[in-house]
């Protein structure tokens, strides 16, 4: 396997890949370079014949807190996309579209943070098992923009749906079971084991078998109208950089990332102004 700088890959079992987002002093924020490596071990991973099952974790405290807001504005995109308005979520979707259409089963195992980006990741991915006491959010919502990829309503309905949108609340590894973001809910400290479990069962089935198991449900969503209407919105969330409460915002985010997110997160008292709530 190739060496990495944000990543570790490992194989787990024989037919189970592990591939770990390796920024923890960093929450694992997902860098252009960051996913451009995640990319490159799924593609890998995909075309070995040995691997039934992927699964992807985050090193240290949590799953990821989000895409990098304080990368280099020059960091070339992981991923060709036509320029435009509106490249940065579409190329996020090209991406999560793309771990759909492998033929190796993808599955998430979230602990600690797993917001914005982060939340897309797992996502993108077919089975999600997450820690009891995980933290699902995207809070961008609050002061920023709608999804890159708004996959909130397809996998936990409207109501739901509707209100992480209009609070930018989290949710727990628990509630994520209940609204059907996430196949189940595990204590912390076992939730690796599970997780190796599940994926252990699931590459039990072959590979070519597989491919079109994922491929019967994705078609069925895709049916619905999921790949259309995650596609539209990303030209809502395009729009939305051109309101005014974005702009101020974003420049907020220029002079200062975390004086930002604390004033916009501090009225909430919640994600990274918690411990500051009186």
């Amino acid at each position: 396997m190739s060496d990495y700088k944000f990543i570790v890959v490992e194989d787990a079992t024989p037919a189970v890949r592990r591939i770990a987002l390796n920024r923890p002093e960093k929450r694992n924020a997902l860098s252009n370079a960051l996913r451009g490596e995640l990319f490159d071990a799924l593609r890998q991973a995909d075309l070995d014949q040995s691997i039934g099952a992927i699964i992807i974790k985050g090193n240290g405290k949590c799953f990821s807190a989000g895409y990098d807001l304080s990368q280099a504005p020059g960091e070339p995109l992981p991923r060709h996309v036509s320029p435009g308005e509106g490249i940065w979520p579409r190329h996020l979707v090209d991406g999560w579209f793309e771990m759909w259409d492998m033929a190796t089963p993808v599955i998430a195992q979230v602990h600690g943070y797993c917001l914005a980006g982060g939340s897309e990741l797992a996502t993108a991915c077919d089975l999600v098992y997450c820690a009891e006491d995980a933290q699902i959010g995207y809070p961008p919502v609050r002061a920023m923009s709608t999804p890159d990829c708004a996959y909130h309503p397809w996998v936990m309905g409207m109501r739901h749906a509707m209100e992480m949108m209009l609070t930018g609340d989290s949710i727990s590894g628990m509630e994520a079971a209940q609204y059907g973001y996430a196949n189940r809910a595990f204590p912390a400290e076992r939730l690796e084991a599970e997780v190796l479990t599940i994926a252990e069962r699931v590459a039990k089935i072959p590979r070519d078998l597989q491919a079109l198991n994922k491929r019967v449900v994705h078609r069925a969503m895709e049916v619905m109208g999921a790949r259309a209407a995650i596609r539209s919105a990303t030209e809502i969330q395009a729009l939305c950089f051109h309101q005014q409460s974005s702009r101020d915002y974003m420049k907020k985010m220029r002079e200062s990332v975390t004086k930002a997110l604390d004033e916009r997160d501090s009225k909430f008292a919640d994600y990274r102004t918690a411990a500051k709530k009186k």
